[in-house]
C-alpha cells in the first residue's frame, strides 16, 4: 500500500462552518443518559479514503506525544461485509488526536491456508504493557464467524516488527456452552498484577437455529492470566455480561473496558436495550458484576447532521467499536467506527471527552 495522507474533517470550528457537519448537540435531562455521555463533544471523521473501508480504530499515545491508531481496513470493492474475509490491520500516526493521520504501514495481514488467522485480521486493540506493545486482535480461518479467535501480537516499538504466535490466545468453550461458537471483540487491561481479557461469544445453537431476528445472543466473558502471553483461564462466573434475561433477545457487543476513579467502566454497542444505534455504559466495583446499562453515546444524528443514508450502507448513523485514547492516564478522546463520510464507505468518528 502506498503512503497516503488521510482526509480529515477534525475540528468543531470546521464542523460548524459547512454542511453537513454542523454540531446539533441535544443533551437534555434524559435519565437514561450516562454521566459519560454528557462528557462527549463531537470532533468529526478521520481516516477517510476513497478505496477502503476503515473500522475498529484503536488509539494510543506514543513516545513524543504522537497519536498512533491501529485500525481494520479492506477494499471498498468488497463492500461492508469484507471485514469477515478480507480485513487487515494498519497503522497511522498524527501529531494530535484530531489528526490529520498519515498511513505508516500494514502490520497484520491474513496469513493464508493452514493458519488460524488465514482469512482476516480484525478488531485491533493496542496497549503498552510491561515495556512492550500488545496488539490484541481477532482472526479467522474460513471467512466465517465460527472460526473467529482472539490473538496477540507484540512488539518493542509501535513501528514493529510485530510477532504473533501460531496459536490463538483464547479458544471457544466446549460444545453446548454459552461461548462455544467463537472468541472475538477483545478488551484488555492489567489490574493488580493480573492480565484481564474480556471477550465476546455466543452459543452455536442459538446462532445456527435462531428464534429471533438477530441470530444468537452475544454475551461477554472474562479470562485472567498471570502473564501477558497467557495462558488465560476463563472466570468460573462467566458470562459477566448477559442481557438474555431481559427478554426480546437483548444483547451487546464491541465492549471496551477501562478503570477510572477506582471503578471498572465499560462501553459497548447496544443490541436491543435502548436502540441498536446507541452505545451502552456500565460500571463495576470488581470487573465481574456490572451495573444496569445506561446510554454511553447516542446515534450520530444527535451530534451532527449527515446526508441521507446511501442505499448500500445498512449501518448508517451509528457509532460502533468504541475505543478510548488515554493521555496522562486520563480518557481524553473516544474513537468509534461509523459508515458514511466523504467516500460513502466507513471511517473513524472521534469525540472529545471533557
Amino acid at each position: 500500500m502506498k503512503r497516503r495522507t488521510f482526509v480529515q474533517q477534525s475540528s468543531l470550528a470546521a464542523l460548524a462552518s459547512c454542511l453537513p457537519w454542523q454540531s446539533i448537540l441535544s443533551y437534555g435531562n434524559d435519565p437514561e443518559l450516562s454521566s459519560f455521555e454528557k462528557r462527549l463533544s463531537p470532533v468529526g471523521r478521520a481516516l477517510e479514503f476513497e478505496d477502503q473501508y476503515v473500522w475498529c480504530n484503536s488509539p494510543i499515545e506514543g513516545p513524543g506525544g504522537k497519536i498512533h491508531v491501529f485500525y481494520s481496513c479492506w477494499p471498498k470493492s468488497k463492500s461492508m461485509s469484507g471485514w469477515t474475509h478480507q480485513s487487515e490491520i494498519a497503522h497511522a500516526v498524527a501529531e494530535k488526536p484530531e489528526g490529520p493521520y498519515e498511513y505508516v504501514a500494514t502490520v497484520l495481514s491474513p496469513r493464508g491456508k493452514g493458519f488460524w488467522d488465514a482469512t482476516t485480521c480484525h478488531n485491533p486493540s493496542i496497549h503498552f504493557i510491561d515495556g512492550k506493545y500488545a496488539l490484541f486482535f481477532m482472526g479467522n480461518s474460513n471467512g466465517k464467524l465460527n472460526t473467529q479467535r482472539i490473538g496477540l501480537a507484540t512488539a518493542d516499538s509501535l513501528y514493529g516488527p510485530w510477532e504473533r504466535p501460531d496459536e490463538p490466545l483464547l479458544f471457544p468453550g466446549e460444545a453446548g456452552t454459552w461461548d462455544d461458537h467463537c472468541t472475538t471483540n477483545p478488551s484488555f487491561l492489567k489490574f493488580e498484577d493480573k492480565y484481564w481479557l474480556y471477550y465476546k461469544s455466543f452459543d452455536s445453537e442459538g446462532y445456527l437455529h435462531p428464534k429471533f431476528s438477530i441470530r444468537g445472543n452475544r454475551k461477554y466473558g472474562l479470562a485472567v492470566a498471570d502473564r501477558l502471553e497467557g495462558p488465560y483461564r476463563k472466570y468460573d462466573g462467566n458470562p459477566v455480561i448477559d442481557f438474555s434475561g431481559m427478554g426480546n433477545n437483548e444483547q451487546c457487543e464491541d465492549a471496551f473496558v477501562w478503570r477510572e476513579k477506582g471503578k471498572f467502566k465499560m462501553l459497548a454497542r447496544d443490541l436491543g436495550t435502548f436502540d441498536i444505534d446507541n452505545g451502552l455504559y456500565m460500571e463495576s466495583e470488581d470487573g465481574k458484576h456490572w451495573s444496569d446499562p445506561k446510554i454511553g453515546y447516542q446515534p450520530l444524528g444527535k451530534y451532527v447532521n449527515q446526508p441521507p443514508a446511501p442505499k448500500h450502507l445498512n449501518r448508517y448513523g451509528r457509532a460502533e467499536r468504541p475505543q478510548i485514547l488515554f493521555q496522562n492516564g486520563k480518557p481524553t478522546y473516544l474513537f468509534t467506527a461509523s459508515q458514511g463520510g466523504k467516500y460513502e464507505t466507513a471511517s473513524s468518528f472521534i469525540f472529545k471527552i471533557d
